[in-house]
């Protein structure tokens, strides 16, 4: 009579007991692989490589599961008739690992330069399983001027707008540890966090000052526009200062309106120059006066000299306007471009910015290239 209800009671237990199992397994701490594995990611290394470029290429299967330290290593050398050409494999070469990192849920750390080349390093867990050693073989009588050799090199600054809302994107930019200057929407709810959060850590900060658009852009609450008085500029930019801490300059948020207007740019420069804040101005439009009239006011400025990183959120569109950004910034020796907190965006960003300095581009914050 009672059969019944202990075998539907004993189902309930099992099944409790399964489902534990299967939440305790979901939280298990990723560890360090095995060395088994580390071997066989090598092995998946070497043959996106090869694949990839033509390059010398010798792995070590030296990682051991009774050394908890050790990793495998794979030198990498490349034989080039010059240093662009060399840049050119070693991208590809990362741009080959870098797929196997990812199926294989490998972060990269580098590059860390070395006497004799680049060095890269793969994590997992935090703890390093592979070391790629990058080493340069010039042709014998090809060579070009290394940057250091032609004096300070390119420079590229990137500006990332509209932070403000989305304290997880502030903190995937400070996470590339690289020199992003960040430009803040004031009065948003996390714009003060995150200000705060960036200089503390280091970061360069800009307000994202709203300014009046010709199209149908949302407005912001509060925005400069075209017929505003010079006491009302000033007290506008006055509130917006205090409202993003610890900023270092200025640039526009939307404003092909404003920025093509002389009398209110006119108006805005000497407020800058009063609180010692330089201007970007982020060209919104082809007939903005905002960079002569910032440079006849003496406030330092620049403009973004440079296509905008994201005008399609995609990760394969970003990592192409990346790239021209860094070929220009050679070609101009200085170079200013504008991106936004999209996760193609930080993603992008991820895969291409270590290839900077291999490319010969250094990434400065951006008081680095206004004058």
């Amino acid at each position: 009579m009672n059969s019944q209800p202990c075998l539907i009671r004993a189902g309930i237990f099992l099944s409790a007991l399964g489902l534990c199992a299967v939440l305790l397994g979901g939280c298990k701490k990723e560890q360090k692989p095995p060395a088994v594995e580390i071997h066989a990611i090598t092995r998946e290394f070497l043959a996106a490589m090869k694949a990839a470029a033509p390059a010398d290429l010798r792995g070590e299967l030296s990682a051991s599961d009774q050394d908890p330290a050790s990793f495998d290593l794979i030198n990498v050398t490349i034989r080039a008739d010059s240093s662009s050409s060399s840049r050119e494999t070693i991208s590809r070469l990362l741009r080959a690992m870098t797929s196997v990192a990812t199926r294989r849920r490998l972060s990269r750390d580098g590059p860390l330069e070395s006497r004799d080349g680049i060095l890269y390093a793969y994590r997992r867990a935090g703890v390093v399983t592979h070391r790629m050693h990058f080493h340069e073989q010039m042709e014998t009588g090809s060579r070009e001027a290394t940057p250091s050799e032609q004096g300070e090199g390119a420079r590229l600054a990137i500006i990332i707008d509209d932070l403000g809302n989305d304290r997880a994107a502030a903190d995937a930019i400070f996470a590339l540890q690289c020199p992003i200057t960040i430009s803040v929407l004031p009065n948003h709810p996390r714009s003060i966090e995150i200000a705060q959060e960036a200089h503390r850590r280091g970061y360069q900060v800009m307000l994202h000052l709203p300014m009046e658009a010709m199209g149908n852009e949302r407005p912001e609450a509060q925005e400069l526009r075209p017929g505003m008085s010079a006491d009302e500029v000033g007290t506008l930019v006055d509130d917006l200062v205090q409202a993003v801490p610890d900023v270092a300059g200025v640039n526009n948020h939307q404003g092909s309106q404003s920025t093509a207007d002389a009398a209110l740019m006119g108006e805005l420069m000497p407020v800058l120059r009063e609180h010692n804040l330089f201007y970007v101005d982020s060209r919104t439009t082809a007939a903005t006066v905002a960079y002569d009239t910032a440079q006849r006011f003496g406030v330092r400025s620049g403009f973004r000299n440079v296509p905008f990183l994201d005008d399609v959120a995609e990760v394969g569109a970003v990592r192409k306007q990346l790239q021209l950004a860094l070929r220009d910034a050679r070609k101009k020796r200085d170079a200013i471009a504008i991106g936004h907190p999209h996760a193609a965006t930080l993603q992008a960003m991820r895969e291409v910015l270590p290839e900077a300095k291999l490319q010969g581009v250094r990434l400065v914050f951006v008081s680095e290239v206004v004058h």
